[in-house]
């Protein structure tokens, strides 16, 4: 009977279970359907890493109702896991869930829970819950997940999750992370050529406000010494530009501007605040090396760290690294790092991206230390390998809290340092994308983090240096993906003709020094055109006008169809004149060859170069020569030649117009040889015929006596 009892007991409760659930199951759907628009956010966490077990944890935060209806029956709930986490796959793995169903499964008994009155539609409910390290069941140092959820009638809706980094004073001694912080001052090109003439106004709000470039220039005068500033030159060169008037290109053409005293201020500012940092120039306008190296730009690489080094210290008043380089995207290839070591700097030193340069052993358990070693063409070269997450954190990343920035970060430094087998101290390196666009406050409160955590030590990026904490890498892994990212052969084709020309305007010049258009060219080159092909093409064309202009400064004159050369007799000297309106003395030769040698042959006998003074012309007399019998027009080409051979500027046609007076002087100078010999002839006769006679008419007198 008790059996029975029992049995029906059972059975009406599985029964009634619906009908008793249907009020609140009917609201969990209705939570459900706003799951996107009710949101909690956890505001503050203090102390940031408890240090002892009755240290009082205080997390505060908020509750928005975004759903445009009131919502009741709204419940927050202080979530954690007394377990540390093992490791930092699985903390990429907590944060990056979304769902509800993976929370911590352990609460807080005490101020856990926190029942919110009916919140209206668009309304804040603000939270706090406190607990101690032992209430959460913390015991020794390590990193530990926490969460913050709203339920509605008991179902979780949504949830913020973080990490909370325990660290008691009784942690066994455990070896300094060395962190080098790598950060970036690198924008795209504004100037074609060194007109100032900017291709759009950008900088002067950049520079501004809240602007890109003022958000950095307030990091950089609150960032401890230890960090290293990736500076581009061309930036500052452009800036510079501004502080004079000049000038703006728009759709109505180019618009006058007044001097920029905000360029100014920015750039005082700048050298300021790095006055006492570690600087190293980027090459000049961030070329493609990559890029450069495949398509057989093989000197400008080159060039671009030259003219970087000198203009950054120039523009910023003190001596800058050049011996570092940071690839576009962190990524190169063997091509690329042989052009690089055989670079007049030397660089020795690479700055990579970890898909770059991946361990050798995968998956790797514990976090490599950031240097290696990379054997490149002209000897040893060290590469650093930036961290991915915590370069990651540095920048501002879509709903993500200045907060979980921090507490991510601090949770990412105490896992690597709480490593297993990790005896020896090891080296991080965090480097952001090179464009970035940063949050001074989140950048400056890591930073500041980074200086008061136990296990770190900030220092600078040339301080890092293979040692006993490196692990064996696998080299350099360069995909196919990575180089259709690179700026295409079709697009260098156009900036390869124009590499050779400017050459050739330097190459003719008295001093031979280096092309006036080495910037103008390199700007064409820059990584910034990898996403703006558009703009980069527009900057190259406005390059390939310049140095055409700049060719045809030098130019044979007179020559032409319609203005014929004549050529009296059958050889002689016809001059070839050459005006020189560049501003500078150069230096020559002209090579002209007959289009036909049956008709015309040409000698030109030039030992030394033809040397023309600016603003003047200079000539030389070239031997030409008729094949005998002939006449009419032969045409000659005349080349400009450099000292080394090249072709200076477009050949030029030059017609000789022969007469045919050599075969009629044979025949008049004929006629008259046979005239004289007849008249010779003649008189001879005569004389014999005199002779004959007087011999005659004395023997006639000789008979009559």
């Amino acid at each position: 009977m008790i059996r029975k009892t029992a049995l029906l007991a059972v059975l009406s409760a599985a029964l009634l279970a619906p009908t008793l659930a249907a009020a609140p199951s009917t609201a969990a759907t209705s939570a459900q359907t706003r799951r996107q628009t009710l949101s909690v956010a956890i505001t503050s966490i203090t102390p940031a890493v408890p240090r002892a077990l009755t240290d009082v944890i205080k997390i505060t935060g908020t509750v928005r109702n975004d759903s445009g209806a009131d919502m009741s029956g709204l419940k927050v709930r202080l979530r954690y896991d007394p377990q540390r986490v093992t490791d930092r796959a699985a903390m990429t793995a907590y944060a990056s869930d979304q769902t509800t169903a993976t929370l911590p499964v352990n609460v807080s008994t005490r101020n856990s829970f926190m029942d919110l009155e009916p919140l209206a539609a668009g309304g804040t409910a603000r939270w706090e819950f406190t607990a101690t390290p032992v209430q959460l069941g913390l015991r020794e140092f390590g990193v530990y997940k926490i969460a913050v959820d709203v339920a509605q009638w008991g179902v979780p809706i949504q949830a913020e999750r973080t990490f909370l980094t325990y660290a008691p004073p009784t942690t066994q001694k455990l070896p300094q992370t060395r962190l080098a912080v790598a950060l970036p001052i690198i924008d795209q090109p504004h100037r074609a050529t060194d007109d100032p003439v900017l291709v759009d106004d950008k900088l002067s709000q950049s520079i501004t406000g809240k602007g890109r470039l003022a958000d950095l220039l307030r990091i950089a005068q609150s960032a401890p010494s230890s960090v290293t500033w990736f500076v581009d030159p061309s930036l500052l060169d452009d800036l510079t530009t501004m502080t004079k008037a000049y000038k703006v290109k728009t759709k109505d053409g180019d618009q006058d501007r007044p001097a920029s005293a905000e360029a100014g201020t920015w750039l005082q500012g700048l050298r300021t605040a790095l006055a006492a940092a570690p600087v190293v120039a980027v090459p000049y306008a961030d070329p493609d090396v990559t890029a450069l190296a495949h398509q057989g730009l093989d000197d400008q690489p080159d060039r671009a760290i030259t003219l970087g080094g000198q203009k950054a210290k120039a523009l910023l008043g003190r001596d800058v690294k050049t011996t570092v380089n940071w690839p576009p995207a962190g990524l190169l290839d063997a091509d690329a790092l042989d052009l690089l070591s055989v670079s007049d700097a030397k660089v020795d030193t690479v700055l990579l991206n970890s898909t770059n340069l991946p361990p050798q052993q995968q998956p790797l358990t514990y976090t490599p230390d950031a240097a290696a070693t990379l054997d490149a063409v002209d000897g040893p070269v060290t590469a650093l390998v930036a961290d991915p997450e915590l370069s990651r954190l540095f920048e501002p990343q879509a709903g993500t809290s200045l907060l979980l920035s921090t507490q991510r970060f601090v949770a990412e430094t105490a896992m690597i340092a709480l490593e297993p087998g990790q005896t020896q101290a090891r080296s991080l390196v965090v480097a952001p994308s090179r464009r970035w666009d940063p949050n001074p406050a989140l950048v400056s409160g890591l930073l500041k983090t980074a200086r008061q955590l136990p296990w770190l030590q900030l220092t600078p990026l040339e301080s890092i240096k293979p040692g006993k904490a490196s692990v064996p890498r696998a080299g350099l892994t360069y995909t196919d993906q990575d180089r259709r990212e690179e700026l295409s052969a079709k697009y260098l084709a156009p900036v390869k003709e124009i590499t050779a020309e400017a050459q050739l305007t330097a190459s003719i010049t008295a001093t031979r020094t280096q092309s006036s258009f080495d910037a103008a060219v390199l700007r064409a080159t820059s990584s910034a055109w990898r996403n703006s092909t558009r703009m980069g093409r527009s900057v190259t064309n406005a390059v390939s006008g310049a140095v055409t202009e700049r060719l045809q400064r030098v130019q044979i004159t007179g020559v032409g169809p319609d203005r014929p050369r004549t050529l009296a007799g059958s050889n002689g000297f016809v001059p070839i004149s050459v005006k020189n309106s560049m501003g500078a003395e150069v230096r020559l030769f002209i090579d002209a060859r007959p289009d036909d040698q049956k008709l015309l042959q040409v000698s030109v006998k030039q030992d030394e170069p033809l040397s023309i003074g600016p603003g003047q012309s200079g000539t030389v007399q070239v031997w030409m020569n008729a094949t005998p019998g002939t006449s009419g027009d032969a045409t000659v080409t005349v080349q400009l030649k450099t000292a080394d051979g090249k072709p200076y500027g477009k050949p030029q046609r030059l017609t000789i117009r022969t007469t045919g007076y050599t075969g009629i002087a044979s025949v008049i100078v004929g006629a008259a040889l046979t005239v004289m010999l007849a008249a010779v002839v003649t008189r001879v006769l005569r004389r014999r015929a005199e002779r004959r006679r007087a011999a005659s008419a004395k023997n006639r007198e000789s008979e009559t006596v």
